[in-house]
């Protein structure tokens, strides 16, 4: 079969040549495989639907695409290069802590199982940009070997040839965990129990002396240290820093999609790698050093912050004195899901056009905070049109997603008799839902079937940004019919 592109904005998948729309409507770059042709329509496979699109919106060719996946609290990004490489970076937290249930390895399986039509996932890269739980804790998911996490997904086979990582680790202290020794330098206060290669992993996990990783980060690496590679080998674990400049086979050259690595910068202590520390307490460390991506694909630059903060922006904009033009973008993934711990110094620097901000469920954060989303708006690439507003464009994973709720009707209880109990009308008055008791409750809440309403539709909070290197289309679901709310921007370096 052959393989096609949507090079319309957005195009539906119909049931029949000319005929009604299947519910599915297809976005520019979309990867079909051709079935076979029917006047002025052909017939396609795509999103693991066959249906048939107008000839004329098919000819477009293979784009960069990102997805920004709605995981709840935390971050998933999907990067397709149009060779078809794919990278992933983070992954949400892990599904137990999840309200829906969901994270980034379940869209990941679906994008390969049910879009590609392979059983196999097949990363080039897997990046986790720091080492807190609401960015990794999905990777484990996908990467273990537990049958209770691989029952999730529909693949069966997934290969990575290559993992990487930020070097901050959490590491054993007795019952507790530690960030690891310290060290004083010209250069200011330093972390350096920075870890690295796969060999020092395997050490950090495995008997014998040396500090050892902890708790869920150590689960994390057991997992990776498992991990194959498409050929079959052991998958590389490696560290990022500046000092790398590029992510290995994502240099720039030969019109491809490159990835450069800005972030964390590195320094020494005692001659060994070393990265800054900042006050504050771990946390701001964790997300201080994150790993700082900037994919470039024609005149295109996306920027990928993690969960960078105020501390760590500064010394950034003190690092790059002189070369701040390194950070600038058409669009960004917002620094820690929206929080206010952001540099406006730093927003001034890279004046995207698109913000895209990964904010989640937990109703502590708060995310994203108003007043960082105004910031986003007044440091943003100001383009206006027809006297429209065309850049900015602020998105949330969070905002972007919908719900659909509806009372019940019948429930339905099968009976070890094999008969089934049907329970509706009038006595859905008598059956009481109860809800599992909150921290702090001293008794369990509750509400009859017939007051209770149930979720029966959800749109996640995807965010699509695609690029020819030229021009970049950002579009989100529309929860009514299912199509797509799209917007366009011009690359502008």
């Amino acid at each position: 079969m052959a393989i096609d592109y949507v090079k319309a904005d957005e195009t539906d998948l119909l049931a029949s040549a000319g005929g009604k729309v299947t519910g599915v409507t297809l976005l520019w770059g979309d990867r079909v495989k051709v079935l076979g042709a029917s006047g002025s329509h052909v017939k396609v496979k795509a999103r693991g639907r066959e249906g048939y699109v107008r000839k004329s919106d098919l000819g477009g060719k293979s784009l960069l695409e990102l997805y920004f996946i709605d995981v709840g609290q935390g971050d998933g990004v999907l990067i397709r290069a149009p060779d078809h490489r794919h990278v992933l970076v983070d992954g949400g937290f892990a599904r137990r802590l999840q309200q829906t249930g969901k994270n980034a390895a379940d869209f990941v399986d679906w994008k390969f199982v049910k879009d590609y039509g392979t059983k196999t996932i097949s990363l080039d890269a897997v990046i986790t940009s720091h080492n807190d739980a609401d960015h990794f804790g999905g990777l484990w998911d996908l990467l273990s070997d537990d049958p209770k996490a691989k029952s999730e997904l529909d693949a069966t086979r997934i290969t990575v040839d290559a993992f990487y990582h930020a070097g901050l680790s959490w590491w054993k202290k007795g019952n507790s965990r530690t960030l690891g020794n310290r060290a004083d330098t010209n250069d200011g206060p330093m972390w350096t129990w920075i870890l690295g290669d796969r060999a020092e992993v395997e050490a950090a996990l495995g008997p014998g002396s040396g500090p050892k990783l902890a708790g869920e980060w150590a689960k994390l690496f057991e997992s990776v240290i498992k991990a194959k590679t498409s050929n079959g080998g052991r998958t590389p674990i490696r560290r990022l820093s500046d000092k790398q400049e590029y992510l290995p086979g994502f240099e720039p050259g030969n019109g491809s999609v490159a990835i450069k690595v800005l972030a964390p910068v590195e320094f020494k202590a005692a001659g060994k790698p070393a990265l800054r520390r900042f006050s504050g307490g771990n946390s701001k460390n964790t997300n201080g050093q994150s790993i700082l991506l900037r994919v470039d694909y024609g005149r295109s630059r996306i920027l990928l912050t993690g969960d960078l903060n105020t501390a760590s922006q500064d010394a950034l904009l003190r690092d790059y004195a002189g070369a701040v033009q390194e950070f600038e973008c058409d669009v960004v993934k917002a620094c820690h899901h929206g929080s206010d711990d952001v540099s406006y110094k730093f927003l001034q620097a890279i004046r995207p056009a698109v913000t895209v901000i990964s904010s989640g469920d937990n109703e502590g954060h708060d995310h994203p905070r108003p007043g960082i989303v105004a910031a986003s708006a007044m440091t943003g690439y100001l383009t206006i049109k027809d006297d429209h507003i065309v850049s900015p464009l602020i998105y949330s994973t969070e905002l972007a997603r919908s719900h659909k709720f509806s009372s019940t009707a019948m429930l339905e209880v099968a009976q070890a008799n094999s008969a089934t109990l049907e329970v509706k009308g009038k006595a859905l008055a008598g059956a009481k839902v109860t809800f599992p008791k909150k921290k702090g409750q001293t008794k369990a809440a509750w509400k009859t079937l017939d007051r209770a309403l149930v979720l029966s539709g959800l749109v996640y909070g995807l965010i699509n940004v695609r690029t020819d290197g030229e021009k970049i289309l950002c579009a989100t679901m529309n929860e009514a019919d299912q199509s797509w709310q799209i917007k366009t921007i011009t690359s502008r370096f």
